[in-house]
């Protein structure tokens, strides 16, 4: 059985020394190794952006593909193969900004992959300008004068939209990043999983210590119940949207593909496409 060392490779991260995203690809690798998963049997699909290199440092499938469209093709591979555990992976700018109608439609069509948004509220790659998630006021290189736009709220758009599994953690807590990765790749539908990530180079604000100071703990909540909808909105919107934990599940629904109607669950390597003379004449007729 594989192990946390089978989904290391030789290539070297090269984030900023402190940046929390070296803790979400541990948390990754230790996740699957955790479930018993192989390398082969897992496929990384990583959006642009600081988070985006994560799929080249895990030892498994994996695709770094263009700005905001990570999702879709993380649903492609698992429609081409079901047996394969699908992890989405980008950062709040990817996720919330240009790829924002990508991260709705998922959540709605609930296709049994899991999403990892590496929040640091700043763009980071393009050295420091605000994201979708920055706070009003906070100055950047595009907001000298501090941001004057409300920051959007992931998690209750995600709920609003159907979501059937969200989730918050912090990149500082690896057990508890690591467990809650675990829970989303073994949901059955589409899991969002929100990392507060922290920028240690371009933003002083949203720091380890700030999130430490401002993140509730939903295990500190007496009797919350993560199956409770109209619960999660409303501990979502008394800490303003900074908590952490397990925040709404729904295992009632079935995932995307188990309701396509005769969609086959062998993989298409697995299955006999050739097409006989006689049919493939019949389908060309139809055209002519």
């Amino acid at each position: 059985m594989a192990t946390f060392k089978d989904f290391r490779n030789s290539v070297k991260p090269n984030w900023c020394p402190g940046c929390g995203d070296y803790s979400v690809q541990a948390s990754i690798q230790r996740a699957v190794a955790n479930l018993g998963k192989e390398p082969e049997e897992v496929a990384v699909i990583s959006g642009i952006g600081c988070s985006g290199r994560i799929s080249g440092y895990i030892n498994a499938y994996g695709i770094h593909s263009i700005h905001g469209r990570a999702l879709p093709i993380a649903q492609g591979v698992k429609m081409a193969n079901r047996d394969l555990t699908v992890i989405a992976a980008g950062g709040d700018g990817d996720g919330f900004a240009i790829g924002t109608n990508h991260t709705i439609h998922s959540i709605r069509r609930n296709m049994d992959i899991t999403y990892i948004v590496m929040d640091n509220q700043i763009y980071g790659l393009t050295k420091g300008q605000t994201s979708p998630l920055s706070n009003v006021g906070f100055v950047t290189k595009s907001s000298p004068k501090g941001s004057i736009e409300q920051p959007l709220s992931p998690i209750q758009l995600a709920i609003s939209a159907g979501a059937t599994f969200v989730a918050q953690t912090m990149s500082s807590d690896l057990k508890g990043m690591t467990d809650i990765i675990e829970k989303a790749i073994q949901h059955k539908g589409f899991s969002l999983v929100v990392v507060f990530s922290p920028c240690v180079t371009f933003n002083k604000v949203n720091t380890y210590d700030w999130y430490k100071e401002n993140v509730k703990s939903l295990a500190d909540i007496e009797g919350y119940d993560p199956h409770d909808r109209i619960a999660a909105m409303r501990v979502l919107m008394e800490h303003d949207g900074f908590v952490s934990g397990l925040i709404y599940q729904n295992t009632e629904r079935d995932s995307y593909e188990n309701l396509v109607k005769g969609f086959s669950k062998d993989p298409l390597v697995k299955q006999d496409l050739k097409l006989d003379e006689e049919y493939f004449n019949k389908l060309v007729s139809e055209f002519m």
